[in-house]
């Protein structure tokens, strides 16, 4: 981030007005640089906490730097005041699907694509979950959360109960071996 970006004027505001700090925060998300974008995105919220831009704003900044839940959290606002808005639903549904809440983001991407039909992020998102659901379902598996090798501490198949180490091959995740 550079100094211009969030310099800082009286009493350690931000140079600028809200307007500005909102349009700052975009364009820092835009260029890749979420966690200055939610520095003052903050800023704006504080001033104007019913924003739904802002807000729209942070959830995409927090989902940029992989805190879904809270991502998610932001979207479901602006999902339940607009349930029209059809890049919140996909932003709630992208980010229950980063939760391995399946069956839930499958429900939004679908609102999503239906709202949208055109746009084919939704679209792609929407069948790659509904393939994540129907392999887990003809596995046998949950359909939501993480699943877990047999033998991990995990109280039946595919439930998790500890994580999986790092760098463990993946034949040694899926599939099962008979003995197991």
């Amino acid at each position: 981030m550079s100094a211009g970006d969030v310099s800082e004027g009286d009493a350690g505001l931000p140079a600028g007005d809200p307007h500005d700090w909102f349009r700052r925060a975009r364009d820092l998300l835009d260029r890749g640089d979420s966690a200055a974008s939610l520095v003052l995105i903050e800023r704006v919220l504080d001033v104007d906490s019913t924003s739904l831009a802002a807000v729209e704003i942070r959830a995409r900044a927090l989902f940029d730097s992989q805190y879904f839940t809270e991502a998610a959290a932001e979207f479901e606002r602006i999902t339940e005041l607009r349930p029209d808005d059809d890049y919140a639903q996909y932003g709630l549904g992208m980010s229950l699907w980063r939760l391995q809440r399946f069956p839930e983001a499958a429900d939004h991407l679908a609102l999503a694509a239906v709202m949208r039909p055109a746009d084919e992020r939704y679209s792609r998102a929407l069948t790659q979950v509904r393939a994540t659901l129907k392999a887990r379902a003809e596995a046998g598996l949950p359909l939501t959360g993480p699943i877990a090798p047999e033998g991990t501490g995990s109280d039946g198949p595919g439930e998790m109960s500890g994580p999986i180490a790092p760098g463990t091959p993946v034949d040694k995740i899926w599939p099962p071996t008979a003995d197991e």
